[in-house]
């Protein structure tokens, strides 16, 4: 299968730790033996941290967003260091370059694209541009609930959803930089609109986007009834 991977900064980033990008770096080798594997990695709170001295300094959202975005590369380079030869050596900053590298048969792995796209935006557009079979998104929870489960202990988890159920859920959220629920509307529209299989998952563990191959875990994203 071509799978795209969607890796949250707020798990690969989240304690400046080498070790979750061996980690990472270990399944997404195993995963590449069988199928062919692109990786989006977002920001976490490096990024927002940057965006928040941008937006104190009064830059714009798109500047912001344009901050984010870099940071985004350094993870992703990052990723690729601990990958070594499985990936290919640059950041894509397009999809049609992450298309191209993808050719190498290595590992492909780029951070954010342009403002106003989160990486989970990036991660569902890539893989409707390739033709992806299965979009893995990896978050720092058990799937997707009906609120925080960080602030809400009565927080339900969907084992699935449609992306028109998800559109209501997120329709009264405000999107800034750094600030993006998971998925974004853009995200959300992209997976509809391309019936994309969409697995939402805890990252942590990276074992689990192995375990999402074959077993059912986190929140699968079904297509709209017709």
């Amino acid at each position: 299968m071509r799978i795209v991977i969607t890796v949250g900064g707020s798990i690969i980033i989240k304690d400046h730790d080498y070790k979750k990008f061996e980690d990472y770096a270990k399944v997404l080798r195993s995963m590449a033996e069988e199928h062919q594997i692109m990786v989006v990695v977002g920001g976490g709170r490096t990024a927002r941290d940057y965006i928040g001295i941008a937006r104190d300094l009064g830059a714009s959202e798109a500047l912001c967003d344009d901050v984010g975005i870099e940071v985004t590369r350094l993870n992703a380079r990052l990723l690729i260091t601990a990958l070594k030869d499985d990936a290919y050596p640059r950041v894509p900053h397009n999809f049609g370059e992450a298309l191209e590298f993808s050719t190498s048969g290595k590992i492909v792995v780029m951070g954010g694209t342009e403002p106003a796209h989160s990486t989970d935006a990036v991660g569902s557009i890539l893989a409707e541009f390739v033709g992806a079979d299965l979009l893995l998104n990896a978050t720092s929870v058990d799937g997707l609930f009906d609120k925080d489960p960080h602030k809400f202990s009565d927080a339900q988890m969907f084992s699935e959803i449609t992306p028109q159920k998800m559109m209501k859920l997120l329709s009264d959220k405000e999107m800034r930089a750094g600030t993006y629920e998971f998925l974004d509307k853009t995200a959300i529209q992209i997976i509809g609109r391309s019936r994309i299989k969409t697995v939402i998952l805890n990252g942590e563990n990276p074992e689990n986007l192995k375990k999402a191959l074959n077993d059912k875990v986190g929140t699968l994203i079904v297509s709209n009834q017709e």
